[in-house]
């Protein structure tokens, strides 16, 4: 038995791991194909819409929906009241926190839902809407987490006991009616000891707007209650889909196995599609009640101002170091406004998530973080929009004071980073604030994109150019934006990371077919990441089959395995090492199959690629398909028929991917816009599956970057009023601003993960934020310029050298 085919092309015919397979999923997507939320449409369905309050802070006195019901094609109109005998007049939150379902008594932030109004259609929905009556008594707003902590307006009346005293959170004593946790990590004593004798000390205070995912497909679902036979089927926005079937049991008390729960086609998730929305609950009890399906999809207003933020965070930090560079200590506090829920999107032992990687890539010995939650009448939620759990915040903070401490020493910021790097030689390396970093080689990649850029000739034409513009002879000034991350994702270890108490792990079930075809089913879910091109080549390269000829389902929790859903980057550091473990077990059986064929003992047979080879004999062999076959239409002693198998993966470490980001920008002083003229992203993601989807990942966060560091904020003014709820306001970069991305990258496996990937998804939002906010700062360093908050429109650039004399 001799295969003419080489082991190289036989290697390219299974287009697996590293290989640039084009995208199975965008054939229906470009041909308008696609099967979103919107698009399921079911016998006798209605539609709902929400009366939602124009007060961020307000009790309500009454709702009269007498003129509302009178509407032809008005159904019914649904209000706390109504709810409150099932239970569901209030919600828990993935935080610990309980959330109204429906306003009960009094309103806490604008858009707040009040009542729930089913109608025919969506159009007759929303004119009965404006006909719901709500006589409201306005109340003082707070907006500011810092006067929320100082002031007499209690916001959350439901957590104070009769007795005035303050009941414990969900994380422990709270300090204040409006404060909702204190989280410490670190030595805090012994972090101001290092910096009270520091040779040289960096302070600055920084504030990480609130700002939006605003994904393309605005939220939504629809509910379809069997009565007869006691299901419950939900469609809906969910990067979730099993939690959102556990949650939905609890609050119903239906038995979970009787809902079923399916995630279809998703317009963008990055963190806004992982809660449960009042409009869930609402869609289900509508369907409940009226006893046909429901739908329920928000506009886009509606999904600015009152589904999930991202960020809010106030930052304080103090670093210190010898008068050489060395840093020997860190302290951060955080004051994060929550809204008026605490709704954030954390595992339960992270109430302000992974804030705690502060310390960057960095050799720092000693370091404390400290975080204070507090309620405001703002939109509850807060998310890790395009980030694993506030790791963005994090990032930005260390790589400011970063630059902070490089003017302090009157050091180049990019020698700083050198000098402190945490050393190849160091991992796995663990920091002082607790976690345990996997496997990098930061000088590596640093010195890499240093090289790429000519950092060096672009530092000698910053002066240039400095000098020019003192001289009168240009009105722009150049900065050089440097950023260099470490991002944790792959949530995540069950002994350290949960939602509801629900562990994080991941699970993967592989069916082969006689005729060597598979599918896999897995517990996350596509929001555009690409997972059904990539999950089949990390399965190609496995179990030996083409990718062409393995077929990935999501979404489905009658079909998928339980899994914890996609978000915060943890796709292909979880599932796709559930995956991999699966297809081991497929190889597994395999083994003992084409031994018993090739009648050797199963020690003498290994895997090649494709097909399993006697060791010494490799003309003797039996392919995958082959092997699957026989594993139908054979009696194989002491083995079962079939080949199948299932994996829960329950990662023992998360896993760390980095990178080093140069930005270079040119900014007009007397408009305040900047042109960025080169962006540089050098990744390192361990494994590299697809370098293609690579590519478009690292494209896409970028973009987001560009828009959360240039001007993407979620604005209040002082009554509360979201000043940015709509898409003229709203900043959502297009091509016009969006420049050309090079990319580039190395390569350092992740020693735990079975393939040695890290997961790339969310990395380039995390390093381009503070990459483009450090090239606007720097072109106002040689004139000043400490550090500026973001956004970093053009009116605060403008700001930012008026401030700093350059329009005289």
């Amino acid at each position: 038995m001799k295969d003419e085919i080489s082991r190289e092309e036989r290697v390219a015919g299974l287009k697996g791991l590293g290989c640039s397979r084009k995208r199975v999923e965008d054939a229906r997507f470009t041909q308008g194909k696609g099967n979103y939320v919107d698009d399921i449409k079911l016998p006798g369905m209605l539609h709902g819409d929400f009366v939602r309050s124009p007060y961020a802070h307000a009790r309500i006195k009454s709702i009269n929906i007498d003129a509302a019901m009178a509407l032809p094609g008005v159904t019914a109109v649904l209000t706390a009241k109504d709810l409150e005998p099932l239970g569901l007049h209030w919600m828990p939150t993935l935080a610990g926190d309980k959330q109204m379902v429906l306003a009960d008594g009094k309103v806490l932030f604008q858009g707040q839902e009040v009542a729930f109004v089913v109608a025919s259609d969506r159009y007759v929905a929303a004119d009965a809407v404006e006909l719901v009556e709500v006589d409201y008594e306005e109340l003082e707003v707070i907006v500011d987490p810092f006067k929320s902590l100082q002031s007499d307006v209690v916001l959350r009346e439901d957590l104070v006991a009769d007795d005035g005293s303050i009941p414990n959170g969900a994380h422990g004593p709270r300090k204040h009616p409006n404060h909702i946790f204190t989280w410490e990590a670190g030595e805090e004593e012994a972090t101001n000891q290092v910096i009270d004798n520091a040779a040289v000390v960096a302070e600055a205070e920084m504030y990480y707007h609130r700002t939006h995912p605003c994904p393309l497909e605005t939220c939504g679902s629809v509910a379809s209650m069997d009565k007869v036979n006691g299901k419950l089927t939900l469609w809906g926005t969910f990067q979730a889909p099993h939690v959102v079937r556990t949650v939905a049991s609890l609050l119903s008390g239906i038995e979970e196995h009787n809902i079923r729960v399916v995630s279809p086609d998703i317009g963008g998730g990055f963190g806004n599609k992982v809660g449960v929305y009042p409009g869930y609950i609402c869609s289900i009890v509508a369907s409940i009640v009226t006893g046909v399906p429901v739908k329920w999809v928000e506009d886009r207003m509606e999904n600015l101002m009152s589904t999930a933020f991202a960020r809010d965070y106030w930052m304080k930090g103090k670093i210190s170091a010898t008068k050489e560079g060395k840093i020997t200590g860190l302290h951060c506090h955080v004051t994060a406004d929550h809204g008026a829920f605490d709704a954030c999107a954390d595992p339960t032992k992270f109430p302000a998530g992974f804030m705690n990687i502060c310390t960057g890539s960095y050799d720092i010995p000693v370091a404390y973080l400290g975080v204070d939650g507090v309620y405001t009448n703002k939109a509850p939620g807060g998310v890790s929009y395009r980030c694993s759990f506030r790791v963005t915040e994090a990032v930005y903070f260390i790589e400011r004071m970063i630059e902070v401490l490089a003017i302090e020493l009157n050091m180049d910021p990019a020698e700083l980073r050198s000098i402190n790097f945490i050393k190849k030689e160091q991992f796995p390396y663990t920091a002082a604030l607790g976690w345990e970093y996997d496997s990098g080689d930061y000088q590596t990649a640093w010195d890499k994109a240093l090289k790429a850029v000519d950092y060096k000739g672009l530092r000698a034409e910053q002066a240039e150019r400095v000098e020019a513009f003192k001289r009168g002879e240009t009105r722009k000034v150049m900065g050089i934006g440097l950023s260099f991350f470490t991002e944790i994702v792959g949530a995540g270890p069950v002994k350290n990371c949960d939602i509801l108490g629900m562990g994080m792990f991941d699970s993967c079930e592989i069916r082969i077919h006689p005729t060597g075809s598979a599918v896999a089913r897995l517990g996350t879910i596509s929001q555009g990441q690409g997972h059904a091109t990539t999950f089949a080549q990390i399965l190609a390269t496995e179990i030996g089959l083409s990718a062409e000829s393995i077929t990935i389902e999501e979404g489905d929790t009658d079909t998928a395995p339980y899994g914890l859903g996609t978000y915060g980057s943890r796709s292909t550091p979880v599932a796709g090492a559930a995956a991999a473990m699966a297809g081991r077990k497929i190889r597994a059986k395999a083994q003992m199959i084409a031994a018993y064929l090739l009648e050797v003992h199963d020690n003498d047979v290994e895997f090649d690629v494709d097909r399993f080879v006697v060791k010494g004999v490799p003309e003797r062999f039996k392919t995958m398909k082959e092997i699957a076959y026989a594993a139908y239409n054979q009696a194989i002693p002491g083995l079962e028929p079939g080949l199948e198998a299932v994996s829960y993966y329950d990662p023992p470490n998360m896993t760390y991917p980095f990178g080093a980001y140069v930005c270079v920008m040119d900014i007009d002083v007397d408009t305040g816009v900047p042109e960025i003229r080169r962006f540089y992203a050098l990744d390192d993601c361990g494994t590299r599956i697809n370098p293609m989807v690579i590519e478009g990942q690292i494209h896409g966060g970028l973009t987001e970057a560009l828009a959360v560091a240039l001007g993407q904020e979620i604005a209040y003014d002082d009554m509360g009023n979201v000043k940015t709820a709509t898409l003229m306001d709203f900043f959502l970069p297009t091509a016009w601003e969006v420049p050309n991305y090079e990319t580039d990258f190395t390569v350092t496996p992740s020693p735990h993960h079975p393939i040695g990937a890290k997961g790339v998804g969310e990395s380039p939002h995390v390093g381009g934020v503070p990459c483009f906010s450090n090239a606007v700062q720097d072109a106002f360093r040689p004139f000043g310029n400490r550090h500026t908050n973001m956004p970093h429109d053009h009116w605060r650039i403008w700001q930012t050298a008026n401030n700093l004399g350059m329009h005289d």
